[in-house]
């Protein structure tokens, strides 16, 4: 979720979206993002829209707490309901996440999720997950999530090192994600995933495959693994600039990347998107599939960015000031764009290029052909795909992603 919100169109009050968007809306999957602004300490690489205070107070003397929160993200679930109108579509994945989601009551996550089963249903194979750290569960609360509905949980691990997480800032200790994969599967969680982090000044390559074998040996069915983006404006980034920590090049990140690859490889897990593994199909995370595919989905909570039917919006960044739109019953919208059907195109190649499965060369222009070939002959996507008229990326491919996107899209 970025740090700072786009320009835009404003939001009407209602949170009206024109009728384009919901044309043809049965023939789209439809999925729900809750947003939990909530974290115990800021981790130094984090600038996600988070927030350590336990209480925050909106325009109006509105409180924005960890207490009345589940309550907040229910009523626009409410709005979602109205602005939809008679929308018959079931909702296919709820995707809780942060901040951290379980620092709220294992009840007050069920309740958000309950808001959007009663205004909406959910389908019968539906995906419910929820982001997790650590040290905020115990077996009780995780037998609580599973009652109350969700089948999928997501633990932020990060490293296995103690000296890789004390740079990340984390809090919990090398054991602790591995311990919680076990909890998860004795609650009866169907799917698991751990989340790791590569690319942390001072890791060693024997720091990353030691996580890499710890992640893979604990029992999850996924795993995701991102290169370390040190954003401006972070206790990381202060400490690079002040000598105290050194910043880790491309070069490193790229040979961290192929050994997760094969660390993985060799565990059972395979590729199915740029920075993520699953060791089968029913293991891959729907919710973000559907993202990449352009599907229409509802982001609630403060920051959140939604998608329905080519028009994108984003909500007012702070806890206070949602509390207060929502409390006068306005749209927490703070703007929104309209996509071209030019717009759409890029971002299909930008996001399907990224999936195993690859984007379809239909979708590209001439020069976008012309690059496709050169990017075969070098190597970067795949011979046999290619010929059924797919761009797929090879293992070298995965490496230079952005920059095989960036040609494609010319």
């Amino acid at each position: 979720m970025p740090s700072v919100l786009p320009d835009g169109e404003p939001m009407p009050e209602d949170g009206a979206l024109p009728a384009s968007a919901l044309a043809a809306a049965g023939d789209r999957p439809l999925a729900f993002y809750l947003h939990v602004p909530y974290c115990a300490t800021r981790c130094g690489y984090c600038d996600f829209n988070t927030y350590t205070a336990t209480e925050l107070r909106g325009s109006g003397g509105v409180l924005a707490s960890r207490d009345n929160y589940a309550e907040m993200v229910a009523e626009e679930v409410r709005l979602a309901r109205k602005v939809l109108g008679d929308d018959p579509r079931q909702v296919r994945t709820v995707f809780v996440g942060g901040g951290t989601p379980t620092l709220l009551a294992a009840s007050d996550l069920v309740r958000m999720l309950d808001a959007v089963r009663e205004e909406f249903g959910l389908a019968d194979d539906a995906e419910i997950t929820t982001e997790a750290n650590p040290e905020s569960v115990d077996p009780a609360y995780l037998a609580e999530l599973r009652s109350g509905g969700f089948n999928r949980i997501s633990f932020g691990m990060q490293s296995a090192r103690q000296h890789v997480l004390k740079v990340l800032d984390r809090t919990h200790t090398p054991g602790r994600p591995e311990a919680c994969v076990a909890e998860a599967r004795a609650a009866g969680f169907d799917h698991v995933n751990l989340d790791l982090i590569y690319g942390t000044p001072g890791e060693s390559d024997d720091d990353w495959r030691a996580s890499l074998t710890a992640a893979g040996g604990a029992g999850p069915d996924h795993v995701s693994a991102y290169a370390l983006i040190v954003e401006e404006g972070t206790q990381l980034a202060r400490r690079i600039r002040r000598g105290e920590v050194p910043m880790t090049d491309d070069d490193v990140h790229a040979d961290r990347y192929l050994i997760a690859d094969s660390v993985l490889g060799d565990a059972g897990f395979d590729w199915y998107e740029v920075s993520n593994w699953a060791t089968s199909s029913a293991g891959r995370c729907l919710h973000n599939e559907l993202y990449w595919r352009g599907a229409d989905w509802w982001g609630a909570g403060p920051g959140a960015h939604s998608h329905v039917g080519g028009v994108r919006w984003w909500n007012v960044k702070h806890p206070g000031a949602y509390a207060a739109a929502l409390a006068a019953g306005r749209s927490p919208g703070a703007g929104r764009e309209v996509l071209s059907a030019e717009d759409r195109r890029v971002e299909r190649i930008l996001l399907e290029l990224r999936l195993r499965e690859g984007c379809a060369l239909s979708l590209l222009r001439p020069a976008g052909l012309a690059a496709a070939g050169r990017a075969l002959a070098d190597g970067l996507l795949e011979a046999g795909p290619y010929e059924k008229g797919l761009a797929v990326l090879t293992l070298r491919g995965r490496l230079l992603a952005d920059a095989v996107v960036r040609d494609l899209v010319d």
